[in-house]
């Protein structure tokens, strides 16, 4: 128990230092930015006084460090900036964003856990048979089709020609969640490559679980089949699976801007892509806080999962 409290404590102190590194890097890569931001904001004429006023708003005759301080103190306090563009606060951005974000992946994730997990453990029990490798074949397949190709696919099948969903969520706003036939294409799309990537993770670990001298001595025990292959061999297949799970979310809440786009859905992604094209630096820099940490917070739970089901096994940090 003690050992768990130390490293536990090694782990929360390096996602607090992970943390600050994301808060100085975000604000180092917007600084780099090319061009001046308050001439792109000031529009395709630029009033030289709009364009002071901008600079003022911005504080950019402000030392870089000062700035990066006061920005810093600032999300200690939960205070994620302001809009340049709408004047409106970048944590009412998020919350807007963050409902159908949320919402695509955690349909995703009800679907891919037991999915792949199941996939995995079916290809691993009949392994060099024609189950592993038709379904080795076929998920290696899907996972080589771009989520971009695979989503227009998909749209000009089922949503243009045969008419069973609509093809994007135009018109529906936030209100995701009342309109399931336009979260169907979205969702088998996001599941597309991560249970393909699952599958496969969970069939190698769980072939060398039930290589291992443990299993057999389950076996020699008198321990049934079905016993063997989910309570001693599963545990140890899925705490590698763990890590890879929480990439996946973290790509779900932080990455599925080309899903998004297809799609037309109001979430994270397109917020973000609506603020780049706008040049919006403060909701840009709060969206890729966010984004950095939810992927702290996400891979320290997943250490903890793995270390959990594995207790003697090494984890990486």
């Amino acid at each position: 128990m003690s050992g768990l409290r130390s490293w536990l404590a090694r782990r929360l102190l390096a996602g607090v230092a992970q943390t600050a590194a994301v808060v100085v890097l975000v604000f180092a890569l917007t600084e780099a930015l090319p061009g001046d931001a308050a001439v792109a904001l000031a529009g395709d004429q630029p009033d030289p006084a709009r364009i002071a006023a901008i600079r003022e708003t911005m504080e950019l005759d402000r030392p870089a460090a000062e700035r990066l301080l006061d920005w810093a103190t600032g999300l200690l306090h939960g205070d994620l900036g302001t809009s340049l563009v709408s004047g409106r606060a970048v944590s009412a951005y998020v919350s807007d964003g963050f409902g159908p974000t949320l919402l695509l992946a955690a349909l995703t994730l009800l679907l891919l856990v037991p999915v792949g997990v199941g996939l995995g453990v079916l290809a691993a029990r009949h392994a060099g048979r024609w189950p592993d490798r038709g379904i080795s074949s076929v998920t290696l397949g899907v996972y080589a089709v771009p989520e971009f190709a695979l989503g227009t696919l998909l749209v000009t099948v089922f949503a243009l020609r045969l008419g069973w969903f609509p093809p994007t969520a135009v018109g529906y706003g936030g209100d995701l969640s009342g309109h399931p036939a336009a979260l169907v294409l979205p969702v088998l799309v996001l599941l597309s490559r991560p249970v393909c990537s699952l599958s496969r993770l969970v069939r190698a670990g769980m072939i060398d679980a039930l290589a291992a001298p443990y299993t057999a001595q389950a076996r020699r025990y008198g321990v049934g089949g079905a016993r063997v292959l989910l309570a001693h061999a599963l545990p140890n297949a899925v705490a590698p699976a763990a890590q890879q799970l929480a990439r996946t979310v973290d790509w779900l809440l932080c990455g599925v801007i080309v899903v998004e786009a297809l799609f037309v859905i109001p979430g994270l992604g397109t917020v973000l892509m609506n603020a780049v094209a706008e040049r919006d630096v403060p909701v840009v820099q709060g969206l890729a806080v966010v984004f950095g940490v939810l992927t702290v917070v996400l891979n320290l739970g997943a250490d903890l999962v793995a270390r959990r089901l594995t207790p003697r096994a090494e984890v990486a940090a």
